[in-house]
């Protein structure tokens, strides 16, 4: 996919612009502050690596990160032997992404249609990235990631658990427009298993309330994969 604004295919949401426009607002700031969050993260490191072992085991390495933002989860990906490419919404996301990791391929585009071709991948990870998409889009998504992904292919996910929809609109001065939507493991399952996909692990860890990275919300890693028919 070029570096083109999303095009209207019928699929967007009428939250992406908003999302796509606060995160191109917040890139650079966003990016220093998250670069090093994965070594304050060990439980985060442990997930990603079992993906990885996972995903390696099927012979294939091709993953796809989804919502990767400046890129700092498909660099660790690829540091762990996989062949990670990137994918996300905000152009200034993506660019920051290919400045810092030029070794690797990052792409803009929307999780509501995901500009590969069927079956590309033998792993995906949506790192806090679906926190972003309404309850009634979710079928959508997770119908273009099983059409991407290969049968019997490895799907993590990241997200905060909950059940409300929190709205920020200031972040440290600048003015954003996000939606963040906290689920639970059933309702995100629930919405996974029409399109093929079977949970394997639920994690579930409690927030952190101290450090550089405090959080205010319980986080889940959800892995799930694909029927292999």
């Amino acid at each position: 996919m070029t570096d083109a604004s999303i095009s209207d295919n019928g699929k967007s949401s009428s939250r992406e612009r908003p999302t796509r426009d606060s995160y191109d607002a917040i890139a650079e700031a966003y990016a220093d502050w998250i670069a090093d969050e994965l070594t304050a993260r060990p439980h985060d490191r442990a997930v990603l690596g079992a993906f990885s072992e996972l995903v390696l085991s099927t012979g294939s390495a091709e993953v796809l990160d989804i919502g990767c933002g400046p890129g700092r989860i498909t660099a660790f990906l690829a540091a762990l032997g996989l062949s990670p490419s990137g994918l996300d919404l905000s152009p200034a996301m993506v660019g920051l992404a290919r400045d810092l990791y030029p070794n690797l391929d990052f792409d803009i585009g929307t999780m509501s249609a995901l500009p590969h071709s069927d079956a590309s991948f033998a792993g995906l990870v949506a790192w806090y990235s679906i926190i972003h998409i309404p309850d009634d889009e979710l079928a959508v998504v997770f119908a273009e990631a099983a059409r991407i992904l290969r049968p019997g292919g490895w799907f993590q996910l990241a997200f905060q658990l909950g059940d409300r929809v929190d709205h920020v609109s200031d972040l440290a001065g600048t003015a954003i427009d996000l939606d963040f939507h906290r689920r639970s493991f059933d309702q995100v399952v629930s919405a996974l298993e029409p399109h093929g996909f079977s949970p394997v692990t639920r994690l579930e860890r409690e927030p952190e309330r101290a450090g550089r990275y405090p959080e205010a919300n319980r986080q889940g890693y959800l892995l799930v994969r694909r029927s292999d028919r």
